[in-house]
């Protein structure tokens, strides 16, 4: 029987369903411990997932040595400090993304991480949602030939999730870092690390919040593929992260929404009767599965590597290289001018 790890989840807002749910339905792993400094919240969690322990103060959930690592569905404002603490106490960590609200923090938890020998994993969710990697796939076998243009959007209107104490309404928590950080870890993946940004932002919708609702972002990436991310947190529609991927043979429309991903391309068949025909029109649906949050995948993971020995799929190192685009993009638009990424890992 394949051994289970024990894990402690911090954190019992809304977000903590998709963790323990993921917990409950994977096979290497089980939750032992919920903990949320609103102890009520950790108590209903409890009860609802069938955990046994609960806590208010965090720091006693680490003491315990039967548990081997931590969750933290968490606002992005204490990751910092709560995958310090979990590290230096001997537990892997899973911290939700983005990794941090500044690269000198991420830095720390990746210095932390390396001091302990313990694995630090950022839960990007778009690497584990079928249709994004389904059309990765496609795109490294040659399906659409040579990458030149790539773009995603993060269209989701946050007005009625502020989070408990209004958390997401800061300064330091743009909405490029916080929830944008999906589609630029997604190009990232696509085409490599962006060189540079050239971004524009406006306010027009959330006009009480304290930074730019919507931000459009032209990136350079490898081998001269251009790029463009499209976040807005204003914008009144269903949440999406519509993305296209153009390549010299063929072109591929993905929503993580969508059961299926839509293949154009220069030439299908040469069958007679299509000879005749525009065959770079005829849209070529492939189904793939909707999970567009797949924490049973990603937690998963993150277990299979600490049975195993072996690295995750986002490292601490990988959540860093996302963050330091999206501030160079916030940068950008603050300034008005093109910026060079840098990545000081």
């Amino acid at each position: 029987m394949q051994r289970k790890v024990k894990l402690g989840v911090i954190g019992a807002g809304a977000f903590s369903d998709y963790h323990l749910d993921g917990i409950r339905l994977a096979d290497n792993c089980e939750a032992i411990a919920v903990c949320d400094v609103d102890l009520e919240k950790a108590k209903r969690q409890a009860e609802k997932y069938k955990i046994d322990s609960v806590y208010q103060d965090y720091h006693e959930l680490l003491a315990r040595e039967d548990i081997e690592a931590v969750t933290l569905p968490l606002p992005d404002q204490v990751h910092k400090q709560i995958t310090l603490d979990a590290l230096r106490a001997g537990k892997h960590v899973l911290c939700e993304k983005p990794m941090a609200l500044s690269l000198e923090d991420c830095k720390e938890m990746i210095d932390a991480a390396k001091e302990t020998g313990k694995l630090l994993m950022v839960g990007q969710i778009g690497r584990y949602t079928p249709c994004f990697n389904k059309a990765i796939d496609m795109v490294n076998s040659g399906e659409i030939g040579e990458l030149f243009f790539v773009e995603s959007e993060y269209a989701h209107d946050y007005a009625p999730i502020g989070g408990a104490g209004g958390w997401r309404v800061t300064p330091e928590r743009h909405p490029v870092l916080g929830g944008g950080c999906h589609a630029v870890d997604l190009l990232r993946r696509i085409a490599g690390n962006p060189e540079e940004v050239f971004a524009y932002a406006n306010h027009k919708v959330l006009k009480d919040w304290p930074v730019e609702d919507c931000t459009v972002a032209v990136m350079k990436f490898p081998n001269n593929v251009i790029g463009k991310v499209m976040c807005s947190i204003g914008c009144k529609r269903k949440y999406t992260m519509r993305t296209v991927i153009y390549g010299s043979k063929g072109t591929l429309i993905v929503d993580s929404k969508l059961p299926y991903i839509t293949l154009y391309r220069d030439h299908f068949s040469d069958e007679e009767h299509l000879k005749n025909r525009w065959q770079q029109e005829i849209g070529m649906e492939i189904q793939v599965p909707i999970d567009d949050h797949n924490f049973r995948g990603e937690v998963t993971d993150f277990c299979n590597a600490i049975i195993e020995g072996h690295l995750v799929e986002c490292t601490g190192e990988e959540g860093a290289v996302t963050v330091a685009a999206c501030l160079a993009i916030v940068e950008s638009a603050r300034k008005g001018e093109k910026v060079e990424i840098k990545y000081d890992l």
